[in-house]
């Protein structure tokens, strides 16, 4: 087992997600599609979406606060803000300032990460360098989405599957032997096109037309996504179990990003994780992305599901196209 000097590991978490839920039911209203065919595909029942007026940073502050409470933390002795987004409220300043201004953590660094669904993994392996190396003791990682702006609400191939939502950890300091372990990160622009939002950048600006055709929302190769997911999440939690000196078997909870059950349920069999030791929320929530699995384990944390102790596994891919995955011995 890995000994660090300086130990990183999560001290709290917190989730946030807008007060409506669209079902399968209500999205049979809006267009071709059914519960039946949404659930047998992907296991989605239920989104959350954020009505107009609250944005990113509102669900990310919503989400913060909760995992500072956990933790006991004030804003104040924060040192650093990282949100992991691909919906920012602006191109600048970025959602982590705002976020920092509404907290009032008036000691804190901030900046945002784009990783897309792996950025959760990503931005909490940048903040367990900080703590190692001991240039930060108190660090809020962030993952935060209103995807439903950028989701074409007419093609069923897309919006069926994603929803909104933030989840948050404060990670610090913990006693030697706990907390993260090892990472793994990586990535393939080359299969960049298979998910993505083609406009809105300086490359393509958002024109009226645009809107009107849906070439403004995101648009997603179903097939080629699936192909790298049910390889990719497991490929990274295999190379951090080997980073951490650990084996498959030895993992007690793994929480995977909620993407699709099928590629849950592929990547937990891979990894020989029987379901019941695998969190699963995505019947209520949809793909949230940067959020996901944030959202995820502060469900898992505040049932109860890791003990002191367990090898905790978080798992994910996402587009650009990313991956990473994290050990951590829970404390």
């Amino acid at each position: 087992m890995i000994v660090k000097a300086r130990p990183a590991g999560i001290l709290g978490t917190g989730h946030c997600v807008p007060d409506q839920v669209w079902t399968n039911k209500d999205l049979e209203k809006m267009m071709d599609t059914s519960d039946e065919w949404i659930r047998s595909r992907t296991g989605i029942g239920a989104r959350h979406v954020a009505p107009y007026g609250v944005n990113t940073s509102d669900l990310a502050v919503g989400a913060a606060r909760e995992a500072l409470t956990m933790a006991g933390i004030a804003p104040e002795e924060i040192d650093l803000i990282i949100v992991c987004t691909l919906t920012p409220n602006r191109s600048t300043p970025s959602t982590a300032c705002l976020v920092q201004a509404e907290l009032h953590a008036v000691n804190a660094a901030a900046f945002d990460l784009e990783a897309a669904c792996s950025g959760f993994a990503y931005g909490s392996t940048i903040a367990s360098q900080f703590i190692e190396n001991g240039y930060y003791d108190t660090i809020l990682v962030i993952g935060a989405e209103v995807l439903s702006r950028v989701i074409n609400w007419k093609d069923r191939s897309t919006c069926v599957l994603f929803g909104d939502g933030a989840g948050a950890a404060v990670i610090g300091r913990v006693p030697e032997g706990y907390g993260i372990l090892s990472s793994a990160m990586g990535a393939d622009g080359t299969g960049g096109d298979f998910l993505t939002v083609p406009t809105g950048g300086i490359e393509t600006p958002i024109t009226d037309a645009m809107r009107e055709d849906g070439s403004a929302y995101a648009v997603m190769n179903g097939q080629e996504v699936y192909k790298f997911a049910v390889k990719a999440m497991p490929h990274a939690a295999e190379l951090a179990l080997q980073r951490a000196e650990l084996k498959k078997e030895d993992i007690d909870v793994l929480v995977p990003h909620q993407a699709n059950i099928r590629i849950i349920e592929s990547a937990a069999k891979r990894l020989h994780v029987p379901m019941d030791k695998v969190y699963v929320n995505i019947e209520r929530y949809a793909n949230t992305s940067g959020a996901s699995i944030p959202i995820a384990l502060d469900e898992a944390n505040r049932k109860g599901m890791m003990k002191r102790g367990d090898i905790v596994c978080l798992d994910g891919f996402g587009a650009g196209l990313t991956w990473a995955s994290i050990i951590m011995k829970w404390y």
